[in-house]
């Protein structure tokens, strides 16, 4: 089966695809019958370059861009990898919460800067993370690993999500009731028709004078332009991974010292993009071989017989 993968991924596992041809989507300009199998990383799908493709395998759990309504129609399978990236992009998450929290790049920048000149006891305060409020928008695969790790850090968590589920790691509470509530939001929903902008300028204001609000799911959850305000006026901070228009991030974030920036690093990490790779190259030698992909989009997925693609249970 003939692939063409739109960068070279990660991890020993995509030595493994025998017929592979590294390109960008950007340099198709024409009919490409040979090619069956198609690797992004949640990138448009140009079908109509690809009349003979069966399948697309997403290098991500996230697959907003890939119009899989579409890929359903022509028979082309979409698989994503799922499970494999919940540890990391949760230690992320946590990390964002930390820095933002307790104003660790603050600090870092003061002491580059030669700024710190005084006594310890004299130095600005910052809040609590232990014995704060945490509120989880999405308590899937990845936000319920992040609360799990809450539970060390003895903060109280409550959740948001579509439906009330049977879980001890958090107290249920709607959106807007979790919004007032919590001294520190994450987001982890998937970005769909219904969760495009669900984060608008009347949730925004809802939040605690000096809240933390983190995102590491999708730039296009939050109204972006409202949650700038809202940073530029100081009366929150944030930790932000994901932004609208990647990898554009608004330039007036740039200068504000209440907000922490990350270049969509949720899971990059070494061990997490070479099991994605892993789970990658298992879906298309599957249905090289005439198998059920593992993790069809929009189906159950399968288990894999591979450790390396079952590092993790599940993914946002």
């Amino acid at each position: 089966m003939k692939i063409l993968a739109t960068r070279r991924y990660p991890g020993s596992a995509f030595d493994e695809l025998d017929d592979v041809e590294v390109s960008s989507l950007a340099a198709l300009d024409a009919l490409r019958p040979d090619v069956e199998g198609l690797v992004v990383s949640n990138e448009p799908v140009p079908l109509e370059l690809l009349p003979r493709l069966r399948v697309v395998a997403n290098f991500g759990a996230g697959y907003d861009r890939v119009d899989v309504a579409a890929c359903a129609e022509r028979g082309v399978v979409v698989t994503n990898t799922p499970g494999v990236l919940d540890k990391a992009t949760a230690d992320l998450a946590f990390a964002l919460i930390l820095a933002t929290r307790r104003q660790v790049v603050e600090g870092d920048r003061l002491v580059r800067s030669g700024g710190w000149t005084g006594p310890w006891p004299e130095g600005r305060l910052a809040e609590e993370v232990t014995g704060s409020t945490l509120g989880v928008v999405g308590l899937g695969r990845i936000g319920s690993a992040v609360a799990r790790r809450a539970h060390g850090f003895e903060l109280r968590v409550i959740y948001a999500g579509r439906r009330r589920i049977d879980t001890d790691l958090a107290e249920f509470r709607d959106l807007d009731a979790l919004l007032a509530e919590a001294d520190i939001v994450t987001i982890h929903a998937p970005l769909t028709p219904e969760t495009h902008g669900l984060i608008d300028a009347r949730r925004l204001a809802l939040l605690r004078d000096g809240a933390c609000f983190v995102n590491t799911a999708r730039g296009e959850i939050v109204d972006e332009p409202s949650l700038v305000a809202e940073l530029a006026s100081g009366r929150i901070r944030a930790g932000l991974d994901v932004f609208t228009g990647e990898p554009n991030v608004p330039l007036e974030l740039l200068g504000l010292p209440n907000v922490v920036l990350t270049p969509h690093l949720g899971s990059a990490t070494r061990q997490t993009r070479e099991a994605m790779t892993r789970l990658v190259v298992d879906n298309l030698l599957a249905l090289e071989q005439g198998r059920p992909p593992l993790t069809p989009v929009g189906m159950e997925p399968l288990r894999s017989t591979r450790p390396a693609s079952s590092t993790s249970d599940d993914a946002v």
